[in-house]
């Protein structure tokens, strides 16, 4: 058996002494540089999210703030637009107010309106079913109107005749075209006007008057035109029983017409019928007498002539008179 020397041992242990390596220790000295490692990589990680998060969120409220800033931007703009668009519209009824007025103005000097006394050659109507105490006998009491149209008919070839209402300011002399939109938004003088004028339905003849006589017009805020039709549905102007007659002159009649209803209904046309027999007039007087806001006491019976005047009342409804023609004048 081979055996060592003292110092040959020595050697072989201070040999093995420097292979020997902690093995668990390296492990641990591994194990805690890569969590510490990771604890930076997640630090570092953290503190780039919680930067990207900012700056998401600055952006976010740097689009909203935009959006924002654009939202009031439109609103401005589009108020500003309605603004404007408002104060054309103002600016531009305003002149035709105002060219309307001149237009008055020339006609007052032009025509000459005066009461007449009555003739040989008055008529009277619509006495069928009145009684003794009936207010008609005041009415055919009282003085036609007669229009010199000379002047009138130089200026407007259109021009038919001149129509007077009791307790309004209506006093004007009534046209008509070949239909019922010209005068829509043309002055008595034929130029542009979102007044329009007072007109008669193309249907009616003046010289040759129908069951059912129509007139129309625009019902102004400044009164002009059929401002103050919207008058005879007020109770003042019901109990005064002198509003209840309208007064129509035409180149070769004077007439006197007495007022049997008036009302406010929706947008309709049942009441601008102009054609009927005796049977469907008959169902035409009942329809209108019974809208009447008043019960002015008048029998109207299929005898009887018809007029109607009708103007817009708010943007959906209309206002209607009709009275029945009582007394007339060859002129």
């Amino acid at each position: 058996e081979e055996e060592y020397s003292d110092e040959e041992y020595a050697d072989e242990e201070e040999y093995n002494d420097e292979e020997y390596v902690d093995e668990e220790e390296v492990v641990r000295e591994i194990t805690t540089k890569e969590i510490k490692e990771e604890d930076f990589l997640a630090c570092v990680g953290n503190k780039e999210e919680k930067v990207n998060s900012k700056k998401v969120v600055k952006k976010k409220l740097r689009l909203k703030k935009g959006v924002k800033l654009f939202i009031y931007g439109l609103i401005l703009l589009v108020s500003a637009g309605l603004l404007v668009f408002s104060g054309l519209k103002l600016f531009a009824w305003w002149q035709d107010n105002q060219k309307i007025s001149k237009i008055e103005d020339e006609i007052g000097e032009m025509a000459v309106v005066e009461e007449v006394v009555d003739d040989e050659n008055v008529e009277f109507f619509g006495e069928d079913g009145e009684t003794s105490l009936s207010d008609y006998f005041y009415y055919i009491g009282l003085p036609l109107i007669n229009v010199n149209f000379d002047d009138l008919l130089v200026k407007n070839s259109d021009t038919v005749g001149w129509i007077k209402v009791s307790g309004t300011n209506i006093n004007y002399p009534v046209v008509q075209s070949a239909d019922n939109d010209y005068y829509l938004h043309k002055a008595f003088d034929g130029t542009p006007n979102e007044a329009g004028w007072i007109f008669l339905d193309y249907r009616n003849n003046m010289e040759n008057l129908a069951k059912n006589n129509i007139i129309y017009g625009h019902s102004r805020v400044d009164t002009t035109m059929f401002g103050t039709l919207p008058n005879i549905v007020k109770q003042s102007w019901f109990n005064n029983k002198d509003n209840h007659v309208v007064w129509l002159s035409t180149p070769t009649h004077n007439t006197l017409w007495q007022v049997f209803s008036v009302y406010i209904i929706d947008e309709t046309s049942d009441y601008l019928q102009i054609n009927f027999n005796d049977a469907s007039y008959t169902a035409f007087i009942d329809m209108i007498k019974g809208r009447s806001k008043y019960d002015f006491g008048t029998s109207v019976t299929v005898n009887d002539k018809i007029l109607s005047l009708s103007s817009c009342y708010g943007n959906t409804q209309r206002v209607v008179l009709h009275a029945k023609l009582i007394k007339k004048s060859t002129r």
